[in-house]
């Protein structure tokens, strides 16, 4: 399964998305199987062989991935994460399951590629986003397994879209100049001491 796709992209506009992949809709598939056979060979009450499909019904959902999508506009400054879950959907009764994230555009200072164990199915890659805050926020809930490559690759088209290289760059001359400068206020002026001083 690949990361999240490219749904529009201007120069002041990227859009990402991303959908449950074949893994999700086929362990669905399977555990709804499972509940209806249990409950069809069953020689149990109604009650239980309901019992035995919504079981596997949930347990499909529990394991589902999310909806994402990630706006990175730059007339706002702003980052807009949105995600939505089936499984919090129908717990709730659809009262919840969608969730929004804003971060400032202007506080995002790198993205880098982190990799992150999957319970039961090895290890997974995802995109972080750092903050100058201090803190780092996954640009989506959901590792993806099919190796670094696609996580990889969008990590350079977002430093490419926000200009990131260029940012740090300008940053540490920044820095380096105001190094310069503190350096030159702290080192003595010989020559007006030599100046003012009295003759023997």
């Amino acid at each position: 399964m690949g990361y999240m796709r490219v749904e529009e992209h201007t120069p002041t506009l990227l859009r990402l998305r991303r959908s449950p992949g074949v893994r999700s809709w086929s362990l669905l598939v399977a555990l709804v199987s499972v509940g209806l056979a249990a409950a069809y060979y069953s020689s149990d009450s109604l009650f239980w062989k309901s019992f035995y499909v919504t079981g596997c019904l949930f347990v499909a959902l529990q394991n589902m991935e999310e909806w994402e999508e990630a706006v990175f506009d730059k007339n706002k400054n702003q980052i807009e994460l949105r995600n939505c879950s089936l499984y919090t959907l129908v717990l709730t009764l659809w009262k919840n399951g969608h969730e929004r994230v804003v971060l400032d555009l202007r506080q995002l200072c790198d993205v880098c590629v982190q990799e992150e164990k999957v319970r039961y199915l090895g290890k997974g890659f995802l995109l972080m986003l750092k903050m100058e805050a201090g803190f780092s926020y996954p640009l989506s809930q959901s590792a993806t397994l099919a190796g670094p490559g696609d996580v990889e690759a969008l990590g350079v088209l977002l430093k490419r879209f926000l200009k990131l290289e260029e940012l740090q760059r300008r940053r540490q001359d920044d820095y380096y100049d105001d190094d310069d400068d503190d350096d030159d206020e702290d080192s003595p002026n010989l020559t007006d001491s030599d100046g003012d001083a009295e003759p023997l």
